[in-house]
């Protein structure tokens, strides 16, 4: 299945579009996986990165009280972290920071797919072009257009950070669990 999600992707003339396509597709199936533990699974599988990047941020802004019109950018995932609650609905006895435990991961994993899209290799980085499109681009070495919105400080990830903890901290009291300060250290 991941392969064959992979490919419908890439054969596209927009990868970006049929990404979204797809995407809106799967995202109800995943509302419906019952355990993290498939959940996970099903997302640390993906072959196609911008997919991945997708669904996290359709899964995000389904979180979101107000969504945002951003772009997927890493304003956007700063914005998640600052306005995302609980991400799904559960049937089971899950504890409390748990669901956040899950909400963090979810957030790291879509800020390295986006890294692995724009940012990071150079073969990976113009993943939003098409194939043919991109073999021209890296024999160009042409480097990735950022967006506005990717330009972030480090007193914006520290405020964003410290509010979000706050946020934690009249929910799950204190101290965190291990897991989720580690989590929260990897995501800074």
């Amino acid at each position: 299945l991941q392969r064959m999600l992979s490919i419908a992707v890439e054969v596209d003339k927009s990868p970006n579009c049929s990404s979204c396509k797809i995407a809106d597709v799967i995202f109800p199936f995943i509302l419906n996986i019952p355990l993290r533990s498939q959940r996970e699974a099903f997302l640390n599988t993906m072959g196609s990165q911008l997919l991945r990047c997708k669904l996290l941020e359709l899964l995000f802004q389904h979180s979101c009280d107000v969504p945002t019109t951003l772009p997927l950018s890493l304003a956007k995932i700063l914005y998640f972290l600052s306005h995302c609650s609980v991400l799904l609905q559960y049937q089971d006895e899950t504890a409390t920071w748990q669901k956040w435990d899950e909400m963090l991961e979810y957030l790291s994993l879509l800020l390295l797919s986006y890294q692995n899209v724009i940012l990071a290799f150079p073969l990976a980085e113009h993943l939003r072009s098409s194939l043919t499109e991109r073999m021209d681009l890296i024999i160009q070495k042409a480097k990735p257009k950022l967006q506005d919105s990717d330009d972030i400080s480090h007193l914006d990830i520290h405020l964003k950070i410290e509010d979000f903890i706050s946020r934690m901290q009249q929910v799950l009291g204190e101290p965190f669990p291990l897991q989720i300060m580690e989590k929260l250290n990897m995501l800074r």
